[in-house]
C-alpha cells in the first residue's frame, strides 16, 4: 500500500509534444569561413630557449674551469711534495760546518767608503727656553 501511496505523490513529468505551429529553424550559411589559428611565437619562448642555451654554455665552461683548477691544484701539490724531498735529500740536512783555518791570520779589509761625519741634534733650546719665559712671566727661571 505504501508503493502504490508514493506512485500517486510523485507523478512523473511528461514531455510536451513538438509543435507544428512554427517552421523549423534552418541554419543560415555563413558569412565567412571559420578562422583557422595561426601558429603564434612568442618572443619570450625564443628567448627562454636562448637563454637554456647559454645557461648551458656557461655551466659547461664553469666545469671545465673547476676542472683545470684541480688539475693545476695536483701539479702544484706534485711540484712541493718533490721540492721537500730534494730539500730533505740536499739542504735540510745539518752538515756540521768546516773548521776554520787558523795558519793564516784574519786581516779585515778596509772599506772604500768614507767615515761618517757625526752631526750635533738641532733641539731647538733657545725657542723652549724662551717659551718658558714668556709663560712664566717676566721672571727668567732656568730649569
Amino acid at each position: 500500500m505504501l508503493l502504490q501511496e508514493e506512485r500517486q505523490r510523485i507523478q512523473t513529468a511528461q514531455g510536451l509534444p513538438w509543435t507544428t505551429d512554427h517552421p523549423e529553424l534552418l541554419r543560415k550559411p555563413r558569412v565567412k569561413e571559420p578562422t583557422e589559428p595561426i601558429e603564434v611565437v612568442l618572443h619570450s619562448d625564443i628567448r627562454a630557449v636562448e637563454r637554456a642555451e647559454f645557461d648551458d654554455r656557461v655551466a659547461e665552461r664553469m666545469s671545465l674551469i673547476e676542472l683545470m683548477k684541480l688539475e693545476r691544484e695536483k701539479l702544484r701539490k706534485l711540484e712541493e711534495e718533490e721540492e721537500i724531498r730534494r730539500l730533505r735529500r740536499e739542504e735540510l740536512v745539518s752538515r756540521a760546518q768546516p773548521m776554520p783555518y787558523f795558519d793564516r791570520p784574519f786581516v779585515p779589509k778596509r772599506s772604500s767608503k768614507p767615515r761618517t761625519v757625526p752631526k750635533e741634534p738641532k733641539l731647538c733650546t733657545t725657542q723652549r727656553k724662551k717659551q718658558r719665559v714668556v709663560k712664566r712671566g717676566n721672571k727668567i727661571v732656568e730649569v
